[in-house]
């Protein structure tokens, strides 16, 4: 918990018990359902909060945004992105129901009120977002087409809407596509962690 608040001690009291809370509810879950790897449970804060976390220092999301997490897994970035903007409209959506069923008690746990989880598909997806947002779901390929379909037209950010990716090691093969608008950012210029090395955060208007 100390690590969110060092890179964003201007959270409210509200956020703060919420982020706190993840740490148990998410060790307990994970006993019951394997949402994210055993090993990898203990650095909850730094492997997920915080790395879905990078999305808040890229974009400001002004409020009234809709923002959908393709492939949202346990909740991330989508959860903690749903913490850090109260007034922002998240919908988290995944393939496999049992990883929905966590997202869903850890949200309700927290009091989450601008957070709605489904079961289902990417292709079955048919809202209209400002932002779609995703942690290394697909190739980024794929996952525009799978997307522009939900890329609403209006904007209302400082960002023109798209898609935002969080994806570690070499991206340069999947970013080819796009390589004269896509933006990437190496997460070692906003946390200095050595986890976050080669990990990067790719911005695609669509």
């Amino acid at each position: 918990m100390d690590l969110i608040l060092k890179y964003f001690p201007d959270i409210t009291e509200t956020q703060r018990s919420q982020f706190e809370a993840l740490d148990t509810l998410y060790h307990e879950w994970n006993q019951k359902i394997n949402v994210i790897s055993r090993k990898d449970i203990d650095s909850l804060y730094e492997h997920h909060v915080l790395h879905s976390l990078s999305i808040a220092k890229a974009l400001s999301f002004r409020p009234g945004t809709k923002v959908l997490d393709l492939g949202t897994g346990g909740g991330f970035p989508g959860i903690p992105l749903a913490i850090m903007f109260p007034d922002v409209q998240f919908r988290l959506i995944d393939g496999t129901g049992k990883k929905i069923t966590v997202v869903k008690e850890v949200a309700k746990a927290i009091g989450l009120k601008n957070c709605d989880a489904q079961h289902l598909r990417g292709e079955d997806e048919k809202g209209k977002y400002d932002f779609v947002v995703s942690r290394a779901v697909m190739q980024m390929p794929d996952l525009v087409k799978l997307i522009k379909k939900n890329i609403r037209k209006e904007q209302r950010n400082s960002l023109p809407n798209g898609l935002i990716c969080l994806k570690g090691g070499d991206t340069s093969g999947e970013t080819q596509p796009f390589r004269h608008i896509v933006e990437t950012t190496e997460l070692t210029t906003m946390f200095e962690e050595e986890w976050f090395k080669n990990k990067y955060l790719i911005y695609l208007p669509l």
